[in-house]
């Protein structure tokens, strides 16, 4: 349902097939390589290029019931009303879904689109960059070139980093043979510090 939209990020959708079991999506045939996401790398201004045209898409009319709640429970107390928009969002920001080609490069992987706030794709990026080896500065350096970005309120990103910070806690928790996930709660709880909201630090998003 989302491919139509996106095709000028994504490979486009050729055929889809299904029965009771399993739905088959053939798509258009590219060739690129997973997303360096550290700190000198040369693919960020791609990738940031990427999120940033993806603010301009218009989401399908399917989604006007996508809208995105994943962090809610997560959220400050009465904060979560400011995660509501109505970008189309990625969400789903890590190196092996940004495959970038000798003439053009790719988002892939389009598992879990929704509907909210412009910010939320960079933020997504933010924490993803801080793993890689980004100071939390640097990584807020490269999401402020997405518009999203920079047209929210320090508050929300505030809330969002808190919220994002315990989603991860809470993911580890629940699955602590995965040590990827406990990379992610060190990034996330770095960036959570670097905006002073991080758990026992004091400072709460207003």
């Amino acid at each position: 349902m989302v491919n139509p939209s996106v095709r000028a990020l994504s490979p486009e959708l050729r055929w889809h097939v299904e029965d009771d079991e399993w739905i088959a999506l053939g798509f258009e045939a590219v060739e690129g390589r997973s997303a360096d996401f550290g700190p000198d790398s040369g693919d960020l201004g791609v990738v940031v290029g990427l999120l940033d045209g993806l603010q301009e898409v218009s989401p399908p009319a399917e989604a006007e019931d996508w809208q995105e709640t994943r962090w809610d429970r997560f959220a400050p107390e009465g904060s979560a009303e400011m995660f509501r928009g109505d970008t189309l969002l990625f969400t789903d920001v890590n190196p092996d879904n940004f495959l970038i080609g000798e003439h053009r490069s790719w988002i892939v992987d389009w598992s879990w689109p929704t509907r909210g706030a412009g910010f939320i794709d960079p933020a997504c990026l933010v924490v993803q960059l801080i793993a890689a080896g980004h100071t939390a500065g640097q990584a807020e350096g490269w999401a402020a070139r997405c518009k999203g970005w920079v047209n929210a309120t320090p508050a929300a990103i505030d809330a969002f980093a808190m919220a994002t910070l315990r989603m991860n806690e809470r993911q580890a928790e629940r699955f602590p043979e995965a040590s990827w996930l406990g990379d992610m709660v060190e990034a996330a709880h770095r960036w959570a510090e670097h905006r002073g909201v991080a758990e026992g630090t004091g400072t709460r998003p207003q």
